[in-house]
């Protein structure tokens, strides 16, 4: 197998410090692998993994939290991919309406709907000979699943109001944060599609499992933000990197990366310190969790309840294992489960000790 192009960085990056971030002396240079950073050997794995699977026509299932990098891995893929060439189409299945939906994706004819005055290719169509990306799947409605489904099985569909059949060669990659599975057994997604979609499953970590890459995430925001805002920010000082490394990110690295320009913006020139980050960070790192508001607290987009409550259990059942060395006798006793059960719920979860 070809090894994977990476990039790594020199003491340029590293400098972007005021101080040696933790672990400084011992830390590894970083690798830039596409779009994604990392060194961890979880982002090491996927960065192998998506050299393994770039040139073939097999459907990828990706899962992670929000934030942690899905569609940078999906397009990725089709960088490496011998559809490279041809386009590259994402599409995210939760943030259109239902109607909608089913004209983005296979388009529509003249007078199919009230408004429809012209026919208008789907995003499948657009994207024949290349990459078809369907981002958060798991809100995809029943109706849909059996479109999708179709497209997968036979490589056609028709057009909304529609009865010629269209013919497509496109690889499909999809990604969501839920628990497909979970969903399956509650009737919420369909079995035969979920089979045809875990073909090849990638599970992103989190960037709370990944804390040896913030320092460099961190540094390759910095000078990202300081080009594209004509800021003189030298970097970030010891104790504020130790916070930032305490903290729980739970909006994962599109949140280390709006948390980094926000701070470069503000500060302009000099060093970020400590007393520049925000107070939910220096509680982060104090007490190693994030503050219950954050947890609770609703945007104005709404939360899926499901999603939260699984992401709520993830993170107890993770801070009891980190509270006991991940003695996993003394943690189900922490959470008032036997052993058996925590066990089934750390695979579950795909939870790992940092590092490893």
């Amino acid at each position: 197998m070809q090894k994977a192009a990476v990039r790594k960085s020199g003491s340029e990056q590293m400098d972007l410090f005021s101080a040696p971030p933790v672990d400084a002396e011992n830390a590894s240079p970083m690798v830039r692998f596409d779009d994604m950073i990392g060194r961890s050997s979880r982002m090491l794995e996927i960065f192998e993994l998506i050299e393994k699977v770039a040139d073939c026509d097999s459907t990828i299932l990706i899962n992670g939290e929000t934030g942690t990098g899905k569609g940078l891995v999906a397009r990725a893929i089709h960088k490496k991919s011998r559809r490279r060439a041809k386009p590259f189409i994402s599409i995210n299945c939760g943030a259109i309406p239902e109607n909608l939906l089913e004209s983005e994706l296979f388009g529509h004819v003249k007078g199919a709907f009230t408004g429809a005055t012209t026919t208008k290719p789907g995003k499948f169509e657009l994207a024949d000979g290349g990459t078809v990306f369907l981002d958060e799947i798991g809100d995809m409605s029943a109706d849909l699943q059996v479109k999708v489904l179709k497209v997968l099985e036979e490589g056609e569909f028709e057009a909304v109001g529609g009865s010629k059949t269209i013919k497509v060669d496109v690889r499909i990659i999809t990604a969501t944060h839920r628990d497909l599975s979970e969903e399956v057994q509650k009737g919420n997604f369909r079995e035969d599609l979920f089979y045809r979609l875990y073909v090849i499953p990638m599970m992103l970590p989190a960037l709370r499992e990944r804390t040896q890459d913030i320092p460099h995430l961190a540094a390759y925001f910095l000078t990202e933000s300081n080009r594209r805002n004509h800021r003189q920010v030298n970097g970030l000082s010891a104790d504020a990197l130790e916070d930032m490394m305490a903290h729980r990110w739970p909006g994962n690295v599109r949140e280390l990366k709006n948390l980094v320009e926000r701070m470069v913006v503000l500060k302009a020139t000099g060093t970020i310190t400590r007393r520049d980050l925000p107070p939910e960070l220096k509680t982060g790192a104090r007490g190693g969790e994030a503050p219950a508001a954050a947890v609770l607290e609703i945007s104005e987009d709404g939360i899926c309840l499901t999603s939260a409550v699984t992401e709520f259990e993830k993170a107890l059942i993770l801070q009891s294992l980190e509270k006991t060395q991940w003695v996993k006798n003394k943690a189900a006793k922490l959470l008032h489960l036997n052993r058996t059960t925590l066990v089934e719920k750390i695979k579950r979860h795909q939870l790992r000790p940092c590092g490893v």
